[in-house]
């Protein structure tokens, strides 16, 4: 692969299939209205041509309200309990579900009752039973289930993906992820944070953030872990409920592993990079959303590095959405691809707990 032509329109959408133009912007119920959707997806939202956030969904219809009013489209906020009831169900065409995990579940199943597709933030639910769940009531519905893994639209991700899959690097030998930050300084003085909460988030830093190197190894091999083996740590008492460290190891079938770490108390960092027998691709900074990313890759004597424009994840995510339910192409990445990851999660857990190898099944 020329790496002139790979980098000349690094940022290009090359998942487009529809002409964002010409088809009807899809209208968006946004559930849950904590600091992440207020501070990233709905800029984004109000920021797309192709989609538009019409519904605010939150505990209190005030609180619904005050924030429809400070967003661009909106025509209605409501509460839970509201949503469940279909009221304002004729103003959205599909949902995006941003709440505490455990809370996933009940309401894909009132939207997918009401045939509105489901964006749905990662990880899918709190455990992969409830996951299942999930994946059935869109798939008994009708409804197109998506779950929000920004790194599958990332532009330096897929460039890197691209290079990986033409075998620029050979073959795949192994992969190394990170992703790390100082969650009690996000969140203070909030200790009653769901994030720390095993009953409402099912896992800590593994679920919260491990799931990024998880998942992008997987998007970078284009395959799935056959086996795990994990350790996890709390040192702070903040995380007695949950884990504040994972270390964890992928084996992938022609014996491909991957290394990956998470902490919710260490300093900011995020990597990933794809080592083959015949060069390297790494992507650094890799998963925090306010950072330009620099791909870097390697083969024989060769090396090269390049910064690429920074792009609104969210906003690329809400696109890529769109244009899938207005067009024909495949979703991706599915409520099936989803479970893949709730089930090599809890087998890291098994093998923390066993202190053995678990496979993944």
């Amino acid at each position: 692969m020329e790496l002139d032509a790979l980098f000349e329109d690094s940022c290009a959408r090359d998942w487009e299939t529809v002409d964002g133009e010409e088809t009807a912007a899809v209208r968006f119920a946004v559930i849950g209205l904590g600091w992440f959707t207020k501070g990233r997806a709905l800029p984004a939202l109000e920021a797309s041509d192709r989609c538009e956030p019409t519904v605010m969904v939150s505990s209190t219809t005030e609180k619904a309200e005050r924030v429809a009013a400070d967003t661009d489209g909106a025509v209605d906020g409501i509460d839970y309990d509201e949503f469940h009831d279909g009221v304002a169900r004729d103003e959205y065409d599909a949902v995006y579900i941003c709440t505490p995990n455990a809370l996933h579940l009940e309401y894909v199943e009132t939207a997918a009752t009401y045939g509105k597709h489901v964006l749905c933030e990662k990880p899918m639910e709190r455990d992969s039973e409830r996951a299942r769940e999930l994946v059935e009531a869109c798939e008994a519905a009708g409804v197109e289930l998506m779950v929000a893994y920004r790194m599958h639209t990332e532009p330096a991700v897929r460039r890197a993906r691209e290079l990986v899959e033409s075998g620029f690097v050979g073959e795949p030998m192994e992969v190394r992820g990170d992703m790390s930050q100082r969650l009690l300084d996000r969140i203070n003085p909030d200790p009653d944070q769901w994030r720390l909460d095993e009953g409402l988030a099912g896992g800590g830093a593994l679920f919260d953030i491990g799931i990024y190197p998880l998942n992008t190894a997987r998007f970078l091999l284009d395959a799935d872990p056959v086996a795990v083996t994990g350790r996890t740590a709390s040192t702070h008492d903040a995380f007695d409920d949950v884990d504040e460290t994972v270390s964890f190891m992928l084996e992938f079938p022609d014996e491909v592993y991957a290394s990956c770490y998470a902490s919710h108390n260490a300093r900011q960092s995020s990597g990933i990079t794809v080592t083959g027998t015949e060069g390297q691709v790494r992507v650094e900074p890799a998963f925090f959303q306010d950072q330009s990313r620099t791909l870097h890759v390697s083969r024989g004597d060769s090396r090269s590095s390049i910064t690429l424009e920074k792009v609104d994840q969210m906003l690329e995510e809400f696109d890529y959405f769109a244009d899938r339910v207005r067009g024909d192409a495949p979703m991706h990445p599915d409520g099936e691809h989803g479970l893949v990851d709730m089930v090599t999660m809890e087998a890291v857990y098994e093998s923390a707990a066993d202190r053995t190898w678990t496979p993944v099944e």
